[in-house]
C-alpha cells in the first residue's frame, strides 16, 4: 500500500470516462482482447453465473448477459451503475443483471456466501490502496476450480512509455507525482508482483495477454482511428506472445482457483 492513497470512486466523473476511455480506440482495443480471451473459455459455452467487481457502466457485463449468461455486476460509483442499468434496459437484458452499488471490501454482505465459476475484476486494482488485499478478497467469491478475469494496468508499460515520451525525471521518481491526473490510475502495477499475490491467495495462471501493446505506441496516432482494424487484428495476433505481451498498457490474466 502506498502512503496516502485512498480507494478512488468515479462518481461525478462517468460522462468523461465513456468520452476519454470507453468510446475510444482504446477502449475498443480493451473489449475486443477481453471478449476474446473470456469468450475462450469452456465455462462460457453455456449459460453462466459470472460475477463482474467494479464493472462500472458494464460493457462486459452486457456483452455476457446478450449472449445468455446471468451477470452480478458491482461498482462502488452509484453513476456508473446507473449508465449500465439504462443501457441494460435499452438492450431487454435487465433480467440477466444485478445492480450492486457497493465498494469491494463490503461486497460480501451482498452476496451471502455466493461462489461463481467466473469473476471479472478489471481495471480496479490500479485505483485500490491496497490492492494485494483485494486479491484475496476476489478469491472467497470464485468456486473451487473457477476462473478469475483480472486485468490491470501495467508498470512496466507505464515506465516503457514514459521514457519513449522524455518523460525522465518523472520515471526517476518512480512515476509518482504529488498531484496526480484524475483518470490516469493512481498506482500502476508490475505483473511480477501481482502474480505472487495471486499464488499467495491459491490461484494458478493459465494465460498473460497484453492490453493495448501496439496502439499507444503509435508515432502518428492518427492511424489509431484511421487503421483500426489492422491495429486490433495485429493486437489479437501478437498479444499473448514475449516480448508484446509484457508491453500491454494493461495485462490480463486468466487464473484459476485452487480450491
Amino acid at each position: 500500500m502506498r502512503d496516502g492513497l485512498t480507494d478512488r470512486n468515479f462518481d461525478n466523473l462517468a460522462g468523461r470516462f465513456s468520452q476519454n476511455i470507453y468510446n475510444t480506440t482504446k477502449g475498443k482495443i480493451r473489449q475486443a482482447v477481453l471478449m476474446r480471451d473470456l469468450l475462450e473459455l469452456p465455462l462460457l459455452a453455456s449459460p453462466c453465473s459470472v460475477l463482474d467487481v467494479g464493472g462500472g457502466q458494464g460493457q462486459l457485463a452486457l456483452k455476457l448477459a446478450a449472449l445468455g449468461h446471468q451477470v452480478q455486476l458491482s461498482d462502488i460509483s452509484a453513476d456508473m451503475l446507473q449508465i449500465a442499468k439504462i443501457q441494460a434496459a435499452e438492450q431487454g437484458l435487465t433480467e440477466r443483471l444485478r445492480f450492486i452499488h457497493s465498494p469491494l471490501q463490503q461486497l460480501n454482505s451482498h452476496l451471502n456466501g455466493s461462489q461463481y465459476p467466473l469473476v471479472l475484476c478489471h481495471a480496479v486494482l490500479e485505483w485500490l490502496a491496497d490492492p494485494a488485499a483485494a486479491i484475496a478478497e476476489l478469491k472467497q467469491w470464485v468456486a473451487p476450480g473457477g476462473m478469475l478475469s483480472l486485468m490491470f494496468y501495467n508498470k512496466d508499460a507505464h515506465r516503457f512509455s514514459n521514457i519513449l515520451y522524455g518523460n525522465f525525471d518523472y520515471v526517476k521518481a518512480d512515476m509518482r507525482v504529488k498531484k496526480p491526473v484524475r483518470l490516469n490510475p493512481q498506482q500502476p502495477l508490475a505483473s511480477a508482483e501481482v502474480l505472487v499475490w495471486c499464488q499467495q491467495a491459491g490461484f494458478s495462471l493459465l494465460s498473460k495477454t497484453g492490453v493495448r501493446c501496439f496502439h499507444d505506441y503509435l508515432r502518428d496516432r492518427s492511424q489509431q482511428q484511421s487503421h483500426y482494424s489492422e491495429l486490433e487484428a495485429l493486437e489479437l495476433q501478437y498479444n499473448r506472445q514475449e516480448p508484446y505481451a509484457s508491453l500491454g498498457r494493461y495485462t490480463h490474466f486468466i487464473l484459476q482457483c485452487n480450491g
